[in-house]
């Protein structure tokens, strides 16, 4: 009969410490060997996924077993918190907001409405000003954390609805482009729209959305009786990291009478730098702005924000009393994020965002974010310099390429490509389709990633596109 493991479910002084030692030891011995893992590997991964499905058990499993467990699950699959984990964008997972999970968990104080814990709403409500200060937000400003983008810009669609359509919206049309992240017209379904509601801007070469096409759009649905209320410009697109003409986006939404919103979920940090606030410039004049601070701030996934310039509105468009919540106090220096947010209970995400601004300071972020510029560019001159058709100069950190053989099917060359690069183990890619055509993306944006490894990205390109030209087999 197998033996019996009960832990009280309030462990003593010295369980709490050897259970606590044992999960950090896990954790450091995670990060410190980051570099040398693989970064992507299955070996075994979907076995120990099967032996994952099973009943709930009635009594317990010792603790060393169960960090066991764990860390296997952890290193199947993507290293996404790795130097060489170059696909999609990254997110890197500082060390300090972990720490600071572990904090938000362990005390366990909610938030949402500030007199339950008024100086851990202050720590979120000052986290979010910080946001808003890097955009020159007015102090009317309020914002949201959020689980992501995704909801960010959900919350941005129902606010810009609410303000400027009212209870009957569904002749509310918004526009994007087709290099626009998927999540806002998915948040614009969710919102209520028709799908025939999300217009789709052209582009110009560089990919950004057209003005003059968007001017035309909107000046054509107001003809047809529509009432046009939202344009969403992009600060970084998730394929190539292209930044709308921000500027003109801005006058041309305030002189049509539009809510400006802004997806910078990737490019919105890069505001610290020098480099990029000119390349977002404009950005400050939007109604809203969705980040992701789980990219380019380096945060565990999970963190995203929306900011609103006129701060009532995203909570006329969120607030709804409850009788049950009449005992708790009214906004006054501190929000109620409950009036701000389609959540009511939540984690106490603000610690993981200004635990580690204020451990590190803006500079560190700055100077890391700076670093990551410097790394695209330095791979952009790399592959051009190898032969590659690389359509795009990097604005932010994402380079898309790709090979284009003399002969045959270039998107299975391509495709083919991929996978001898992503066999290797030491960096992985990711691909995407633009005009028709399939592209390989490398792009850069952990705070564990320098050039030592984007210069190893580079020659397993190299070593990728040889073995391809000469027919060499690579596992898949």
């Amino acid at each position: 009969m197998p033996e019996i493991f009960r832990y009280a479910l309030e462990p003593d002084d010295d369980q709490m410490h050897a259970m606590g030692l044992a999960a950090l030891s896990l954790v450091e011995g995670y990060v410190r060997d980051l570099p040398q893992r693989p970064a992507f590997d299955l070996d075994g991964a979907l076995d120990l996924a099967a032996r994952l499905r099973e009943p709930a058990p009635e009594h317990g499993t010792p603790w060393p077993d169960l960090l066991r467990t764990v860390a296997a699950a952890a290193a199947a699959g993507a290293a996404s918190a790795g130097p060489g984990y170059l696909a999609y964008v990254p997110g890197g997972g500082l060390y300090a907001a972990a720490l600071a999970d572990l904090l938000a968990a362990a005390l366990n104080k909610y938030v949402s409405v500030w007199n339950l814990a008024p100086a851990c709403a202050q720590i979120e409500a000052t986290a979010i000003r910080w946001l808003c200060d890097l955009f020159g937000y007015p102090p009317r400003a309020r914002g949201i954390l959020t689980s992501g983008g995704s909801l960010a810009n959900f919350s941005a669609i129902v606010t810009a609805r609410t303000a400027l359509l009212g209870e009957r919206f569904l002749d509310g049309i918004l526009y994007v482009t087709d290099q626009t992240h998927a999540s806002s017209a998915k948040a614009a379904l969710l919102a209520g729209f028709p799908r025939a509601n999300v217009r789709t801007v052209p582009t110009l070469a560089d990919l950004a959305m057209d003005p003059r096409a968007l001017a035309r759009m909107i000046e054509d649905d107001r003809a047809a009786g529509l009432r046009p209320f939202l344009v969403i410009g992009s600060a970084g697109t998730t394929n190539t990291g292209i930044v709308d003409p921000l500027t003109v986006l801005a006058d041309l939404a305030r002189v049509e009478g539009l809510w400006f919103h802004v997806d910078a979920a990737y490019g919105g940090p890069f505001q610290l730098t020098e480099r990029g606030r000119d390349l977002l410039r404009g950005i400050e004049r939007a109604d809203s702005i969705t980040l992701d601070p789980h990219k380019a701030m380096f945060l565990p996934y999970g963190t995203g924000a929306l900011l609103v310039r006129d701060g009532p509105l995203l909570r006329q468009a969120h607030h709804f009393d409850a009788h049950y919540l009449q005992d708790l106090g009214a906004e006054e220096e501190i929000p109620n994020f409950t009036e701000y947010s389609p959540e009511l209970t939540r984690d106490f995400r603000g610690l993981r965002l200004w635990l580690p601004v204020k451990l590190h300071g803006l500079e560190a972020f700055r100077q890391a974010l700076d670093e990551k510029l410097d790394l695209a560019r330095l791979a952009h001159a790399e592959l051009v310099e190898s032969g590659f058709d690389v359509p795009w100069r990097p604005q932010l950190t994402t380079v898309a390429f790709r090979w284009i053989p003399e002969d045959g099917d270039a998107d299975a060359f391509n495709a083919r490509l991929l996978r001898h690069v992503n066999a290797g183990g030491r960096v992985l890619l990711s691909s995407t389709m633009i005009g028709g055509a399939y592209m390989l993306r490398l792009c850069v944006v952990s705070h564990r990633t320098h050039r030592d490894r984007v210069e190893e990205a580079v020659a397993a390109i190299r070593v990728a596109l040889h073995d391809c030209l000469d027919g060499v087999t690579r596992p898949s």
